[in-house]
């Protein structure tokens, strides 16, 4: 009977390693973002992140992100600008209200604690493939995602010829618990 737990795991090794799965906690999460505005850097938040992530550290391949923020929410500290972002040539967030983030696959790195997730990632409307490096740190009841990725906002289709570099990087913070 003592080793009928070992034969088991030994004939179903994942079962072992199931995902959990995790809510962002908007209230306790960062996303936000630097560009170049006319060479000046520019700095800006967005809230109302929410979706469902499956997690284990210990099997990458069981796990998946989908997550989205409320574009509406772009906050850089100026009504004027905010507005601006909020409007048709930018975020257009009337007719896109989300932005989405959907993983493909996540993997372990070589340095050790880091993971790599890639996916695609839609805004106003346009999706693309995106991937970047991301670390779990262990808090309570779930986990604090940290990763920074950078995009071309005009692949995206957001702004125009404008004084503001091509270039977006998206600082991520997220605080996820047990759903």
């Amino acid at each position: 009977m003592k080793y009928v737990l070992p034969i088991i795991l030994a004939l179903f090794p994942g079962n072992y390693l199931i995902a959990q799965t995790f809510a962002p906690v908007d209230t306790a999460s960062e996303v936000s973002f630097r560009i170049k505005n006319l060479g000046f850097n520019t700095t800006g938040s967005f809230s109302g992140l929410a979706g469902i992530i499956s997690f284990s550290p210990e099997d990458p391949d069981g796990c998946s992100f989908d997550v989205h923020i409320e574009a509406n929410t772009v906050n850089t500290g100026v009504n004027m600008r905010d507005d601006h972002l909020r409007a048709a040539d930018f975020f257009d967030v009337k007719n896109h209200p989300q932005i989405r983030f959907v993983s493909q696959k996540v993997t372990g790195a070589k340095k050790n604690g880091t993971l790599f997730v890639s996916g695609k990632l839609t805004i106003k409307g346009v999706t693309k493939d995106i991937a970047f490096p991301f670390t779990a740190q262990p808090v309570d009841d779930g986990y604090l995602f940290n990763g920074e990725f950078s995009i071309n906002r005009k692949d995206f289709k957001v702004g125009g010829g404008n004084t503001i570099s091509d270039k977006l990087t998206v600082f991520l913070k997220v605080v996820a618990r047990k759903v």
